[in-house]
């Protein structure tokens, strides 16, 4: 066998990089929270109240558990930019980093003395990126956002829940998450080309235009069809059977894409000869005749508990699992082996839990991840690494 190609030394990939991070609530943050699991001394300046996030709870101890989550490994400077003498600081830490995050309405950054002409004017090796609602030019540029609002006008509402149903909100803040992964994704880019280039690039990112991107199989059926996709419910819109099944005690879900697995799941239920029926030869036939499939699969399931479904289908080799909630998900043993969430230690609750980004790193080590800062409590630091006194 071939030796394995050397791992880089054990530090992690942003080492090195600084970040200035303007941000506030929940897109911008988690984008920043990213690239400071993956080693980035991320600098997170705040107004004097802080970010509107230590606000909302769920609280642990008076500490918000949401900012806890999205602000882990930053360090924390409290500045009132309208203040020159605080806008000196942002000036001289801009000159000093390499990426800066900001999430004002369009136009606010500038009126800051912060934006992209700004601070690049500083440091033309700057990576700016402003995530906002609808982008910095457009003709909702202005329109403020929220998730509940992106989720509504980006058609993702429109082909979630029931089909007989309203229209259904996903059920985490999926609008700001996406934008804040696309947000770490381009500032990474821009920091490969700077490499080359040795200049820094201005990054425009709409959570318009990343929930979007999101949907690529639903705005495919759009441009193949001219049709909106409507809701369908717990099952798979193009392919059966491929969705959510009723057992004897709850639901779970089973997955079949081709006539091999299908053959095997017939003979699974008892019925083989289901797999040489016309109504069910291709996966199209399926999906068109996917009442009387269920009916047939559910002929069996309905019988078994949800556990034993899914153990049988499991070990037929079909793909299939039990409907989780969030705290079985992360207590699974599966989720534990792979380290999900990490130790950090709280100044004031003590020993937590914090979530870590997915990605393994050959040679990088995982957790260690610094808890979330209170509010100012690195000023004299990061004042003392510009030289200037607190």
């Amino acid at each position: 066998m071939p030796e394995a190609p050397p791992q880089p030394a054990a530090s992690r990939p942003l080492a090195g990089i600084r970040v200035l991070d303007f941000s506030r609530v929940l897109a911008g943050p988690y984008c920043t929270a990213l690239l400071a699991d993956l080693g980035a001394d991320v600098i997170k300046v705040e107004p004097p109240a802080g970010d509107d996030y230590r606000h909302v709870g769920p609280f642990i101890e008076g500490e918000s558990a949401l900012f806890l989550a999205i602000n882990r490994g930053k360090r924390s400077i409290a500045l009132d930019l309208t203040k020159p003498e605080d806008l000196a600081i942002v000036q001289a830490l801009a000159a000093k980093s390499d990426v800066v995050v900001e999430n004002f309405r369009p136009g606010v950054a500038d009126k800051l003395g912060i934006g992209w002409k700004q601070l690049s004017t500083i440091n033309p090796k700057l990576v700016y990126a402003s995530i906002s609602g609808f982008g910095q030019q457009g003709e909702l540029a202005a329109r403020p956002a929220y998730d509940i609002v992106l989720q509504a006008m980006s058609g993702i509402m429109s082909v979630t829940g029931s089909p007989d149903g309203p229209p259904t909100l996903v059920g985490e803040s999926i609008a700001d998450v996406v934008a804040g992964l696309f947000g770490s994704w381009s500032i990474l880019a821009a920091l490969v080309e700077r490499q080359s280039t040795g200049l820094g690039r201005q990054i425009d990112l709409a959570m318009f235009d990343a929930m979007i991107a999101l949907q690529p199989l639903v705005v495919a059926r759009y441009l193949a069809s001219g049709q909106a996709p409507q809701r369908v419910g717990n099952r798979h819109a193009l392919s059966a059977p491929f969705g959510a099944f009723q057992a004897r005690d709850g639901m779970f879900v089973l997955a079949v894409l081709n006539n091999k697995l299908f053959g095997i799941l017939a003979e699974l239920i008892g019925r083989p000869e289901l797999s040489q029926d016309s109504r069910f030869r291709s996966d199209s036939d399926r999906l068109a005749n996917e009442q009387a499939l269920r009916e047939a699969i559910e002929a069996w399931s309905r019988g078994l508990t949800a556990s034993g479904a899914v153990e049988a289908l499991v070990a037929a080799g079909v793909p299939a699992a039990e409907i989780q909630d969030m705290a079985e998900a992360l207590t699974s043993p599966h989720a534990l082996s792979r380290g999900m969430l990490q130790q950090t230690a709280h100044p004031l609750l003590g020993a937590m839990q914090v979530p870590e980004q997915p990605a393994r790193f050959g040679g990088a080590p995982r957790g260690g991840i610094a808890a979330a800062p209170a509010l100012d409590a690195d000023r004299t630091t990061i004042l003392a690494e510009l030289g200037r006194e607190a």
